[in-house]
């Protein structure tokens, strides 16, 4: 898609959360145990071993996370362990900068489905964001989302918000509805911060029905998925999920 397209889509989606975006925050009303289908148990530290992850995975089967989420190199394994389970298996793309090429971005999301990933994170290039070159968002999503859809996987775009000011979240938004992804998610959890409350209801009023909204990064209390799902969170990406279905602070 051509730059002065989504330059024109992007400034019509500003003017329309000006006029029509209020933040309120809301908590969603559900008990401990049915948030655990909204949960991507989270393990991406440099560290994680093949037996944390067989441990991560149990924990998923045990406690009916929605899914697992892990770095490619610990795909195979989790598709293994979860065979016999609902629980998905997801991967990150491009992590945590975002900063790879687009042919990288595109291996890696092959190899990540070929080896058993129903879902991929991937970060889009923030820096060039920034630099305005939305066509090279829009090339990178798109280069991935046909593949995903063909595959029957769901492809989610980390926006990284903590680096983003409202506009470029709006176009980051944009950009991704256009190209064909499936969710917008809201940090790495690498970053300097994690999901806000307002910037997830921000994501969603964008989004609407079309897509949905994970929200990830310093989630790890239940009260805090509450309010993330009341605001408009479709999935949290959490590390603390047995924490939050047990309710503890």
């Amino acid at each position: 898609m051509r730059i002065s397209e989504l330059e024109k889509i992007i400034k019509n989606e500003t003017r329309r959360v000006e006029k029509e975006f209020t933040f309120e925050e809301r908590q969603a009303n559900l008990k401990p145990q049915e948030v655990a289908k909204y949960i991507d148990h989270t393990l991406l530290k440099a560290s994680s071993t093949p037996l944390d992850i067989q441990a991560l995975c149990k924990e998923a089967k045990d406690n009916n996370f929605y899914a697992v989420c892990i770095n490619p190199t610990y795909v195979s394994l989790s598709k293994e362990i979860l065979t016999d389970s609902d629980v998905k298996v997801a991967t990150v793309i491009g992590f945590p900068l975002g900063a790879n090429t687009i042919e990288t971005k595109v291996y890696e999301s092959e190899n990540s489905i070929k080896n058993g990933a129903d879902e991929l994170d991937m970060v889009l290039n923030i820096g060039r964001l920034k630099a305005q070159q939305y066509d090279y968002i829009y090339e990178e999503i798109h280069a991935i989302s046909p593949l995903t859809k063909d595959a029957k996987k769901l492809l989610k775009v980390i926006i990284e918000t903590c680096y983003l000011s409202k506009e470029e979240k709006i176009a980051a938004v944009v950009i991704s509805k256009l190209a064909g992804a499936d969710f917008v998610k809201t940090s790495t959890g690498f970053g300097s911060g994690g999901a806000e409350l307002e910037d997830v209801a921000l994501m969603k009023f964008l989004v609407g029905n079309d897509m949905r909204v994970k929200a990830s990064g310093g989630v790890r209390d239940l009260e805090t998925a509450l309010k993330m799902i009341g605001c408009g969170a479709d999935r949290i990406g959490t590390s603390s999920g047995l924490k939050i279905i047990q309710g503890r602070i």
